[in-house]
């Protein structure tokens, strides 16, 4: 009898493990096996970047030059600038600390410059480097906190934002302080001022409409927000009655200057990019009052119908840099090291050179663009190497480098007819 039941209880434990869904020893070899069969048929193939029409020589006898490096469409264009001869002034600060981009833009006045340093102090230089003056808002613990201004100006008051939550006025003139408030969150992107209205977009993604006259807020529109704190700076352009901006997610929003109301919103990443925020760069967003250009580092490229915010077109590209217009050309160069020249109207590739070329491959997997600028002849490019690539536009090529730091710099940036480059503790000025 005992036997009979030890018998039954083992054929019933085997049934159980063999035969039952669930858990047991075999089931879980077999999900195994069935696991190592599994294809993935759609996987994302990485895309082989190539030269293409390398010998495409350009025609840039038309070329207009434009002097007016803050536009609200973000569109400088081809600047007057001949040269890169020497290297003429330097502009001192202590060193900005805790960042790996100098993504952050001085205003250039007709005279001198202004720029800010590691503790948030705005400081006003002459033509020749020395300083006019200083003007520090921080607490002890604040300025610990390395405050990194934004800036716009608005006659003779410069605007500023930054990623403590606070924005303020200040007179250019004297550096008095003309009004300062508190936002709820920090800020997170370029700023714009228009019609007596100041617009940033904060951590939250919420674009804000400021009055420049006392720092009272007039409006506010939040967009969805990310689950990470993202170091991309938010690009916003003004064009026409619309404020224009991107988020830390990728939704492009057009919002009424006057009311805030939305007009229309475009995202361009799925949902799963909200985690991922952190890994997601943009483009600055460029106009030429009918389109909006820019491109993200997902192999995307982008030209935006600026009414109605439907796609032109879309190009694979994968670039983090602002791209530059003129005329019907745009010129971006990709996060590999490649200079694209596309046609605005229809978003055709016709030429493609390979900036890098001289690059050990070992080296240029580390190598990653910053920005460039267009002068009368060349493409100014710097990398994150601290070296600067002068280019030849007509031909696509390399002429030579400038070694303008040890490390990270930032974008070049031309002003009456003269190149500046921020590196970390000054600004050098070439002629």
């Amino acid at each position: 009898m005992i036997r009979l039941f030890l018998l039954i209880l083992t054929l019933f434990f085997l049934s159980n493990c063999s035969l039952k869904e669930g858990p047991g020893l075999w089931n879980k070899k077999e999900k195994i096996e069935n696991q190592k069969k599994i294809k993935k048929l759609f996987s994302k193939e990485k895309k082989i970047i190539t030269e293409f029409n390398p010998e495409l020589k350009l025609d840039t006898s038309e070329i207009i030059f434009n002097n007016d490096i803050a536009d609200n469409q973000n569109d400088t264009g081809a600047q007057n600038y001949k040269g890169l001869n020497e290297k003429i002034n330097t502009f001192k600060f202590s060193t900005i600390k805790d960042t790996n981009q100098l993504n952050y833009k001085p205003i250039f006045l007709d005279e001198g410059l202004i720029f800010f340093d590691n503790k948030g102090t705005i400081i006003r230089y002459d033509g020749n480097g020395k300083v006019i003056w200083k003007k520090n808002i921080y607490s002890k613990s604040e300025k610990k906190l390395n405050p990194k201004l934004f800036f716009a100006l608005d006659g003779e008051n410069l605007l500023v934002t930054d990623n403590l939550a606070k924005y303020y006025s200040v007179n250019i003139n004297y550096g008095e302080l003309n009004w300062s408030k508190n936002n709820m969150y920090p800020f997170n992107s370029e700023i714009k001022i228009t019609e007596n209205m100041l617009f940033a977009v904060d951590y939250k993604n919420t674009l804000r409409a400021f009055n420049v006259s006392d720092g009272s807020e007039l409006w506010n529109f939040q967009t969805e927000n990310s689950f990470t704190i993202s170091d991309t700076i938010n690009s916003l352009i003004v064009v026409n009655n619309l404020v224009i901006f991107s988020s830390s997610i990728g939704d492009i929003t057009a919002v009424d200057i006057e009311n805030g109301l939305i007009t229309w919103q475009l995202p361009t990443q799925s949902t799963n990019i909200i985690n991922e925020s952190y890994k997601f760069r943009n483009s600055k967003l460029v106009s030429d009052k009918k389109s909006i250009i820019f491109s993200n580092n997902k192999d995307e490229f982008y030209s935006i119908d600026i009414k109605t915010g439907v796609a032109n077109w879309i190009n694979e590209v994968s670039s983090s840099v602002t791209p530059i217009l003129i005329g019907n050309l745009i010129f971006t160069v990709s996060n590999e090291g490649y200079l694209h020249v596309i046609e605005k109207n229809n978003g055709n590739i016709i030429r493609i050179t390979d900036l890098y070329k001289n690059y050990k491959e070992k080296k240029r997997v580390d190598i990653k663009p910053i920005g460039f600028v267009i002068g009368n002849r060349n493409l100014y490019l710097t990398n994150s190497d601290g070296q600067m690539l002068v280019v030849d536009l007509v031909t696509g090529k390399s002429i030579y480098n400038i070694k303008v730091a040890k490390s990270f710099v930032s974008k070049p940036f031309i002003s009456n007819e003269n190149l500046f480059v921020i590196r970390k503790g000054s600004i050098i000025q070439y002629n």
